[in-house]
């Protein structure tokens, strides 16, 4: 019983710092939407510090509620002024804020590429696209192969995108696996790793092609729940 009504109390707090913070965040993401030219720049440098203290509240949050205990190696030399690609395994939804409780305010906010779909999430796609979050359109091998002429259009989409974090520091998130991690998948996968299901070089690829002489360092980041 404890346990339920801690979990309801941690949610109930990370609803309320999500309702209190996605008003002034919709405001300057619209703001964006309206703003001419390189204006853009000073309303996506709002939506990012409003991003930012959200995560900081949640660890707060975290830390007052709940008794994790975080074991955080290495990371030392991390700046906020320079752009980084990190790669992490996937297990499960708490890797995110994982990386949130290592990362934040020490590296630029994170970004993430997202199904094209997603920016048709109420509130959340737009907030998404006021973060910069570049929003990818996969076509599938069979598709390609009846339409040649759209082959290699997730690349110019990513480059695109990535035009943008040439004018401000980024940290571009990319789970190598895809998806999270599971038994299952990893026999139907026929892995050759005990703890991982096979790598997809494609999203890094992309990332390394559009931006790799802006990127300062890949950040190799494990996440591993005892």
């Amino acid at each position: 019983m404890r346990r339920l009504l801690t979990g309801c109390f941690v949610s109930l707090l990370l609803l309320l710092n999500t309702l209190i913070l996605i008003g002034p965040l919709m405001v300057f993401a619209l703001l964006k939407l309206m703003a001419p030219g390189r204006s853009r720049d000073y309303m996506s440098w709002a939506v990012m510090w409003i991003a930012e203290t959200w995560a900081e509240i949640d660890k707060l949050i975290f830390a007052l509620c709940i008794p994790t205990q975080w074991d955080i190696r290495g990371g030392e030399d991390l700046r906020g002024d320079t752009s980084y690609l990190v790669i992490s395994n996937h297990q499960s939804w708490v890797d995110i804020p994982a990386l949130i409780q290592a990362l934040n305010r020490r590296t630029p906010f994170f970004k993430f590429f997202l199904k094209k779909e997603l920016i048709w999430v109420p509130f959340l796609g737009l907030a998404w696209w006021a973060l910069d979050y570049p929003f990818m359109k996969r076509y599938s091998k069979a598709f390609l192969a009846k339409h040649p002429e759209l082959a290699g259009q997730d690349l110019k989409i990513t480059k695109e995108a990535c035009e943008l974090f040439k004018r401000q520091p980024v940290t571009v998130v990319n789970y190598l696996e895809g998806t999270r991690f599971n038994e299952t998948k990893r026999k139907q996968q026929d892995s050759p790793f005990t703890r991982l299901l096979k790598p997809k070089a494609g999203g890094v690829a992309f990332v390394l092609a559009a931006m790799g002489e802006q990127l300062d360092a890949v950040l190799d980041v494990t996440v591993v729940y005892p």
